[in-house]
């Protein structure tokens, strides 16, 4: 949904898009930020603002998802991420297109980047990562992810018994006799990433937009502050490099990026263009350097829980005092209703139904999903924002992407 507080971004934007499903999709995320879209006539434009066109083959849902690669190591997932995922590339092309060079990006293989960097087997219960599984309880499936180090110290807490030999062992023996709503609320209060499948409501729109008066912006390259480490942010700033923007990764040296070391090839391609930036967020001297980049920035990409920012004194409300024109991102794991709870991409997608059912068995879709997903989807959006040179703050959850993805 988007909020109030001003015309919409596309408002007077004539498009015209073509019928089959990323076309028509591309077409509704665009109505959903204010474009008026027409049924185009020509099937191999699937897109059309006056003589801006973006030229692509047409293809259904199944072909889309063949063409991610995803297929061998998913089977079919219930919805269709991959052509969300073409949708938001040829959505993104398009706005590209009205400021600059178009940027042409193949939406479904990003969500198979890191496939070359992991095991090539099958996704079942077991992530293609190994760090989170789909387990049972005894009145449904429900997602628990140890991504973390510190996760797996959570564990006696989480199953109230001591915990020997293998940790999975003892979390599904005491899943099997819980409630999943008990389960999930125990995980949640313990800080972990642990979701029951299909538990998020599928939106009316993958984001949700907040305007606010901005005065008009000077020219200047657009300057990108990318906070978010891991997938989903950094996807959406580089996307923004590739449009012509100038993205600077900021980082607290006391809390590196997994990404650099974990998948050190991956972490080079995704913030390949741009710079990095290693602060002291626990120094007055790094605060206030971090204080103003926010304040230099046209768009600042966060993928932490608000208090990290609030205690920083960094937060939107803060910096958007000053009325200048900037788009703020947001990208949390379960939405603003719950801004502390922990998710990541595989636990969050299973959280908005994005799974594949093996019979009554549930199975993960590709690798952390709704990350690639949900870093398409605030590249759209904040081109739009750019575009037309207002101040927004831009909300945009995993799993809300993921359910967004299901009901294609």
């Amino acid at each position: 949904m988007t909020g109030s507080g001003g015309a919409l971004p596309l408002a007077g934007l004539g498009v015209a898009a073509a019928s089959w499903p990323a076309a028509a999709e591309a077409g509704r995320l665009l109505a959903l930020l204010g474009a008026t879209v027409t049924a185009g006539d020509d099937p191999h434009v699937a897109l059309r603002h006056g003589d801006r066109l973006v030229s692509a083959e047409p293809g259904d849902a199944a072909t889309d998802w063949e063409h991610s690669g995803l297929a061998a190591v998913s089977g079919r997932p219930t919805g269709s991420p991959a052509t969300v995922a073409r949708a938001a590339a040829l959505a993104f092309e398009l706005l590209s297109a009205l400021t600059g060079p178009p940027v042409r990006v193949d939406g479904p293989a990003i969500l198979a980047h890191r496939l070359a960097f992991l095991p090539g087997r099958r996704a079942g219960t077991t992530s293609l990562g190994g760090a989170a599984r789909l387990l049972r309880a005894a009145d449904g499936w429900w997602a628990l992810n140890l991504a973390r180090p510190s996760d797996q110290e959570l564990l006696p807490a989480l199953v109230e018994a001591q915990v020997s030999g293998d940790p999975w062992a003892a979390v599904e023996r005491w899943s099997a006799a819980a409630k999943v709503a008990d389960v999930i609320d125990r995980a949640v209060l313990l800080g972990l990433p642990a979701a029951r499948v299909a538990e998020t409501t599928t939106p009316g729109s993958p984001w949700d937009i907040a305007l606010r008066p901005a005065r008009p912006r000077g020219i200047r390259p657009i300057r990108v502050v990318n906070l978010g480490a891991l997938w989903a942010a950094p996807l959406a700033a580089h996307l923004l490099s590739l449009a012509g923007a100038e993205v600077v990764d900021v980082e607290d040296g006391h809390r590196p990026d997994a990404a650099r070391t974990g998948m050190p090839s991956f972490y080079q391609a995704l913030h390949a263009g741009s710079t990095l930036c290693r602060l002291d967020f626990r120094s007055a001297d790094g605060r206030e350097e971090l204080r103003r980049r926010l304040a230099d920035a046209d768009v600042v990409i966060e993928a932490s829980r608000p208090r990290a920012l609030v205690e920083l004194g960094g937060p939107a409300e803060v910096i958007q005092r000053d009325d200048r024109p900037r788009v703020w991102v947001r990208i949390t794991g379960h939405g603003p209703a719950q801004p502390h709870r922990v998710a990541f991409g595989d636990d969050a997608a299973a959280a908005g139904g994005l799974v594949a059912w093996d019979g009554s068995r549930p199975a993960f879709v590709g690798d952390a999903v709704a990350d690639p997903l949900t870093g398409l989807l605030a590249a759209v959006a904040t081109t739009a924002l750019l575009r037309a040179g207002v101040s927004a703050v831009v909300d945009l959850s995993l799993s809300g992407s993921a359910a967004w993805a299901t009901q294609l």
